[in-house]
């Protein structure tokens, strides 16, 4: 109360619509002013996270529950910033063109779920941009729902600790719940997975992106990982092998034992393009480039470098180092390939917001 110390002015601060809702019907509009508190405007930032312990297929679509655990590594130098503001009309525009409602389906379908837990069924306009080339095998769903989570948590004012908005960001992609948070990170199965972080990467760990496509791939994500769990005969061995690597692999990197990572990353990523190569039809990403990195880096290692290849569901190919080595190892790859199509990382931090109004 307020106005002089004689009660002038009740000021009621409401939850939510619904409750605001309830203390409108109880004055007339005359007697009563409604300042919207909300935010208005909000932009975050999410890194792209390279798996080195593959997901590769759900159990069960519907509720995106993967037959595997899944570990990561968050890379600094590709990411998303997605801005959601109040509009009009529901609006997604992806790196400056406005995406048709098609394209907008998902995006607005996964808002939805914030806006039932909001109860703000207000307009949005979001507009999304990715440093780094969309839909080419480099994790680009990963870091935009990871972008479009963070932001939609804090627009709508719902406050979620990361843990938790993980199990809601599965449902715009599953390797999104890992661009969250930053270092290595697991997306652990479950009837309801979640992801963590397991281990901060601050020691001698660097990763480059070789880029052979900036293209589109013809095959998605979506559509290779459906094919290969319906018709692969090699799919339940990769599952089985996924199962011993997440556990392989996280006692190798409490140890800070590199080599061991890296065998386990190159591994689970061939195996898991064997089984994909194994479907019907087959899914085949690689390309005559792919091939001859994946050659240069096993040359590399024969001659004393500690690298070693992974690749998501495209022909591009990543390839893990330490740092201290991550130069010469960059220096040596643009012999054969273009330094314009080669980025050097390191670990990335987890999702953050960098504005709001």
């Amino acid at each position: 109360m307020t106005g002089g110390g004689r009660g002038g002015c009740v000021i009621a601060l409401c939850q939510n619509e619904k409750s605001k809702d309830e203390v409108i019907k109880r004055w007339k509009d005359e007697n009563l002013w409604v300042l919207d508190l909300n935010l208005h405007k909000i932009t975050a930032r999410a890194h792209a996270n390279i798996a080195l312990v593959k997901y590769w297929g759900k159990q069960d679509e519907k509720n995106v529950i993967p037959y595997n655990s899944s570990l990561s590594l968050t890379l600094d130098h590709l990411y998303t910033d997605t801005t959601i503001e109040t509009a009009n009309k529901d609006e997604f525009i992806l790196n400056g063109i406005k995406q048709e409602e098609a394209e907008s389906e998902k995006v607005f379908k996964f808002i939805d779920r914030f806006r039932e837990l909001s109860e703000r069924k207000n307009k949005i306009r979001i507009s999304s941009f990715n440093n780094f080339p969309t839909a080419a095998g480099l994790a680009s769903s990963a870091s935009g729902f990871a972008a479009l989570a963070t932001a939609a948590n804090r627009y709508f004012n719902i406050n979620l600790p990361r843990k938790e908005l993980s199990v809601i960001t599965r449902f715009g992609s599953g390797s999104a719940t890992r661009s969250l948070f930053g270092g290595f990170v697991v997306w652990q199965k479950g009837e309801i997975p979640y992801a963590f972080e397991y281990d901060s990467a601050d020691w001698d760990i660097a990763m480059i992106v070789v880029m052979i496509s900036k293209e589109v791939k013809k095959v998605s994500s979506k559509e290779a990982m459906r094919r290969t769990v319906d018709s692969s005969p090699y799919y339940p061995a990769w599952v089985e092998s996924a199962q011993s690597d997440i556990e392989s692999i996280k006692r190798a990197i409490k140890r800070h034992d590199f080599v061991t990572v890296g065998e386990i990353t190159e591994r689970s990523a061939l195996r898991m393009h064997a089984s994909m190569m194994a479907a019907k039809p087959p899914v085949l990403y690689w390309q005559p480039d792919t091939i001859k990195v994946l050659q240069q880096v096993e040359s590399l290692r024969s001659e004393g470098f500690e690298c070693y290849a992974t690749m998501d569901a495209g022909p591009n190919v990543k390839i893990l180092t330490r740092k201290s080595q991550v130069q010469t190892i960059f220096e040596k790859m643009s012999k054969e390939i273009n330094k314009d199509n080669m980025i050097i990382c390191l670990p990335g931090e987890g999702a953050t917001i960098i504005d709001e109004n």
